[in-house]
Formats: structure tokens, sequence, C-alpha cells
């Protein structure tokens, strides 16, 4: 199996189709590599892609030594991913969490990219509620306790989703997003681990404005959790900039793309 190392760290990455272009692809959290497969399949002609699993999914693993993971870290171990699979140029794609993946490839090599395809992305504005449910800093160091007696943070739910303080629909991330002790100690490393993982926006957008790199945008209609309105000044800023709206939620964006790519095959050009 592929897997760049170092440590106890690896990151683990997958070889999906055969066109001739190449493209770098991050999932979201609670996922792994294989949510890509639909992409995959619908880019199959055009693009090889290479889908990475998240530190703490699939199997990929970011050891304590390694923890909270730096961009210059992480740029480190794609660095030698490129230079183990003999890569100059590719493309880049990023749902939700895998957003900020995305934007670190995007800073660390400008020059190397042909386009970026961001779909429902973190790292550049997310709604409080998906920080609650993904990022819980709010409850410091007693959400490590939280993982195994989650009951302060249902009833603080629960509280909001009474008093009409908390969409339905969030209301429903949040308490799939925590139902096990596994989910939650996997939202208690993501939080601690990507951390650092974080943007100077304006310099983003001034990257992609100046070195004139596509970037195409999925949203879904129903996604509460990252919505158009909270990345309307990024998108706006955009020159080479589009925004795709489909009919669907934040959970299943990623396939949304799939079948939508599948039918507009002028996109993938």
């Amino acid at each position: 199996m592929p897997f760049i190392t170092e440590g106890k760290t690896r990151l683990h990455y997958q070889k999906l189709g055969r066109g001739p272009r190449v493209l770098l692809a991050f999932h979201g959290f609670g996922q792994d590599l294989s949510y890509y497969e639909p992409v995959a399949a619908a880019l199959d002609e055009l693009y090889t892609i290479y889908a990475f699993d998240l530190f703490f999914h699939g199997q990929s693993w970011l050891d304590k030594t390694h923890t909270p993971v730096t961009k210059s870290f992480l740029t480190e171990l794609l660095q030698r991913f490129l230079e183990k699979e003999k890569l100059e140029k590719f493309s880049v794609a990023g749902f939700s969490m895998g957003g900020k993946f995305a934007l670190t490839v995007l800073e660390s090599f400008p020059d190397r990219i042909y386009s970026i395809f961001l779909v429902a992305p973190d790292g550049i504005k997310t709604s409080f509620w998906y920080n609650v449910a993904t990022y819980p800093g709010w409850l410091s160091g007693v959400f490590k306790r939280t993982v195994v007696k989650p009951k302060l943070f249902f009833r603080f739910v629960n509280t909001l989703n009474r008093y009409n303080l908390m969409h339905p629909s969030i209301t429903r991330f949040a308490a799939h997003q925590m139902n096990s002790p596994a989910k939650r100690l996997k939202i208690y490393k993501s939080w601690t681990g990507f951390k650092l993982l974080q943007f100077d926006l304006p310099f983003i957008i001034d990257l992609l404005n100046s070195k004139q790199i596509p970037v195409v945008i999925f949203l879904g209609t129903f996604d509460k959790i990252i919505t158009a309105e909270g990345l309307e000044f990024f998108t706006k800023a955009l020159q080479n900039g589009r925004v795709i709206t489909l009919k669907t939620g934040h959970s299943h964006l990623l396939a949304e793309v799939g079948k939508y790519l599948h039918n507009h095959p002028d996109l993938q050009k």
C-alpha cells in the first residue's frame, strides 16, 4: 500500500483512474479516500486521482510527536509524495475538512497547480455550528472527558434546538458526528491535530488571482454547515472562480459532485 511516512506518522493515498491530468484529492471528516471513487469514475478519461486519507481517517495516522500538524510538516510529506510519484503539474480537490489540506497545497505549490475544486470547503469560513460539531474548542480541556461522557454536549445542543436557535439539519449533523465514543475521539484528535491549518484569506485570494488559477466551488442548496453566504466574500473576490450549487445537503455533496461532473464533461476540461 502506498504511504508516505515520518516516524510513526503515515499519510496513506491511493491512485484512482487513468486520465492524463493529475488531481490530488482530500475527503471530509468521518470519511476516507474511497469517497472519491464516484468522482474518479466521472473523471476517468481525463484525470488520474491521487486520493488521500486525512490523518486519523482510513489508514493515515498523525503521531503525537507531530501533533498538531504544521503546514510545513504537511508540505514536507506532500513534497516527498510528489517526488515519489514523479508529479510536476496537478489540480487539487478538497471537500469540507479536506479543504484545509487543499489550501495548504495551494500555499506550498502555487506554481504547480492547474486548477482547484473546493467542495463546501473548510478553511475559508464555516458556520459556528460546524465548529461546534467538528472543532469543539469551546469545550477546551473538558472535551477530552466529553469523549467518554457526552451528556454536556447533547444537553447544550438540545437546549438550542428547543429554543429554535439551531437549524434541525445542523442538530442532526452534530448528533451524527458525536453519537459514538469512536466518533467523538476522532473529532477530538482531528481538532487538536489540524488546529494550526489556518489561512490568511486575503493572501490566498491574491495568490489565486495573481497566478490565474481556475477555482470551481461546489455548494449544497440545503447545506447549513458551509453556505454560499458565508463564502460570498471569497467567491466574489476571485477573478477566475465559478460557483456551482447542487440540490443536496453537506453530507452527500461529494457524491453529487461526482454525478454532476459525469453529466457535465465541459467542466472537466
